[in-house]
């Protein structure tokens, strides 16, 4: 299928979302915008901890933490393989890469700055895209168990056994 006929099947997978009725558009992307924030905070809950040496702001991280969670849990509702893990991280780094031009703005530098601006755009639609099951995974293949007269990798044991996304 040439990358016309993708756009076009793209575009009919969100005109039947907007249809439904059960998907309002804007209260998601203030969701997602939410989540951002509370991601950030996270981080610096953390990172203040550690500079104060108080432990009083890791229970404020973990209190943001299950916000976090509950809320991201509304937007991403079946998890296949790490997307719980990949959301949060598309969240973050658009987010990241936004104040990351903002400060570059800031100081003069708008070509660079537009170009943050444009890269976190696209991290963030790579979000939208798994959000609504826009990017089909469906051809990605799982990495079979290793048959039992061999022994294990150690990238087998990673795949196997590491799951950061456990929250």
């Amino acid at each position: 299928m040439d990358s016309n006929q993708d756009f076009k099947k793209l575009l009919s997978k969100i005109e039947e979302l907007k249809k439904s009725g059960n998907f309002d558009l804007s209260l998601e992307e203030d969701l997602s915008i939410a989540i951002m924030n509370l991601i950030s905070l996270e981080e610096h809950f953390f990172f203040t901890s550690q500079k104060t040496g108080k432990s009083d702001y890791l229970k404020l991280l973990d209190q943001t933490r299950e916000i976090r969670k509950k809320l991201l849990g509304r937007m991403i509702d079946k998890h296949e393989g790490e997307t719980w893990c990949i959301s949060k991280h598309l969240l973050a780094a658009s987010m990241r890469l936004m104040e990351v031009g903002t400060k570059l703005q800031t100081d003069g530098k708008t070509s660079e700055a537009e170009e943050m601006f444009r890269h976190s755009y696209e991290v963030y639609s790579l979000f939208w895209g798994l959000r609504l099951k826009l990017i089909d995974t469906k051809n990605i293949k799982k990495i079979p168990d290793p048959p039992t007269n061999q022994p294990w990798q150690l990238s087998d044991l990673v795949t196997q056994l590491v799951d950061c996304c456990k929250e």
